[in-house]
């Protein structure tokens, strides 16, 4: 009997299929598109045309190097590498409003250099002449000098962002397509109303991080209806800004369970030694954990006890070992472990009824410069302005934003159990989740 890994089932060649046909469709086509594409060059890349394709803005609190609205708008404004050829998306960046301007600022150069115009407003990056000139809008919240909450909580306007563009859509009696990157907000009320400005004027959302979407070691997709009965998420980081990627990768594993997404019952966050007594308590499990290392690339050799938040690992600060006990209203366990100088990539278990091998897998996220995570995300934001659809839930980044929100409840509360009635998001799960498949450099 073949291993279950090596095998190929229906349902897993149609997703497949399913995706390389996002690969080659129209939209990576530029003949297709009525876009001609220069030669791709790693080196020395030709200057785009925006002949044929359609305006979108940008509005982003810092366009600085290496900053959310470099890695997606740069892919916009530069194309990026598919396979061995050069992908023009079909939309380009057409005006450009950055909320700050650090000493290291790229916004006005990269507006000179592009022909981008230079908004100093989000009206006036959407609108020309009192009219709506854009196809799509950007809103990339993330990065730059904002407050914080009595939470740790970063105090980003993506709420107040979207109720402004709303404002501008009603004004001019138009809207178009919105994209948010990452969580919606930083409380869940404020995130219902992002979603409902979208439902109630008619424009699309789609929100969320690459994660979801990145290549996976081994190729692991669940499939709908799994009998998931306990799942684990270990990464590191700081606590909000990485526990909602944490959090999103845990999410789009566990919404293909059996009947589908129910929302979070309550959820408490640990820090320090709790984290290890709650192992030892049963409270989270430790043969999980060791699954999901035995994907990692990056695992410190040593007790992981006397690894976690003992040292600086690449910049990252000293953070205490950090676990986030999820309880699903369906009964279902999830657990987010950070673990910041036992590892440094994301890595996921999962504990299935009636197998006894778990199932595991590494989220493969390509380090910077390039970052080329963002390829995959960049894919689906595309396919969402083209078809005004998002190519997954909105709600799944509804309940990880609400999620998050409680959790660093629990955190301020000293471990407090925290219950979430109004969590009760449900949803069902794409039949394709539309991560990457094979190699970084082929893709």
């Amino acid at each position: 009997m073949e291993d279950r890994e090596q095998r190929l089932s229906r349902r897993k060649f149609i997703a497949a299929s399913a995706f390389v046909g996002l690969s080659l469709t129209a939209a990576d086509d530029p003949a297709q598109a009525g876009v001609e594409a220069p030669p791709l060059s790693r080196t020395r890349p030709a200057r785009l045309s925006v002949k044929g394709r359609k305006p979108i803005a940008v509005l982003t609190t810092v366009y600085r190097p290496l900053s959310h609205a470099y890695h997606i708008a740069g892919r916009f404004i530069h194309g990026y590498a598919r396979g061995d050829k050069l992908h023009v998306p079909r939309h380009h960046v057409a005006s450009l409003y950055a909320h700050q301007a650090p000493e290291n600022d790229l916004s006005k150069e990269v507006c000179k250099e592009f022909g981008i115009k230079s908004a100093r407003t989000i009206e006036e990056a959407l609108t020309a002449n009192g009219k709506l000139s854009v196809e799509g809008v950007l809103l990339i919240a993330e990065h730059g000098n904002y407050p914080l909450n009595d939470k740790g909580q970063i105090l980003y306007p993506r709420f107040e962002w979207m109720q402004e563009i709303a404002r501008v859509f009603a004004k001019v009696g138009k809207s178009v397509p919105v994209f948010n990157d990452k969580h919606l907000s930083y409380t869940f009320d404020k995130a219902k109303k992002m979603l409902a400005l979208g439902k109630n004027q008619g424009f699309p959302i789609m929100a969320g991080s690459s994660l979801p979407v990145v290549w996976r070691r081994p190729e692991l997709e669940l499939e709908l209806e799994s009998p998931v009965e306990d799942a684990l998420v270990a990464t590191y980081g700081p606590i909000e800004i990485y526990g909602f990627h944490a959090l999103e990768t845990l999410q789009t594993m566990v919404e293909r369970r059996k009947g589908g997404e129910t929302g979070v019952k309550a959820v408490t966050c640990l820090v320090g030694k709790e984290v290890w007594r709650a192992a030892d308590a049963g409270k989270w499990s430790w043969d999980l954990l060791e699954s999901a290392l035995s994907r990692s690339e990056s695992v410190n050799p040593g007790d992981i006890r006397k690894n976690t938040g003992c040292m600086k690992v690449l910049g990252h600060p000293v953070v205490p070992p950090t676990a986030f006990l999820i309880e699903y209203r369906d009964g279902t366990r999830g657990t987010v472990l950070l673990l910041n100088g036992h590892i440094r990539d994301f890595v996921f278990a999962a504990k299935l009824k009636g197998k006894a091998k778990h199932a595991s897998c590494l989220f493969d996220l390509p380090p910077p410069p390039g970052a080329r995570f963002f390829d995959a995300l960049n894919a689906h934001i595309e396919k969402f302005l083209e078809t005004g659809k998002s190519p997954y839930p909105v709600e799944r980044t509804l309940l990880t934003t609400g999620t998050l929100d409680s959790v660093l409840e629990s955190h301020h509360a000293r471990g407090k159990r925290i219950e979430t009635p109004e969590l009760d998001v449900t949803y069902a799960a794409p039949v394709d989740s539309g991560f990457l498949r094979g190699s970084v450099a082929t893709s």
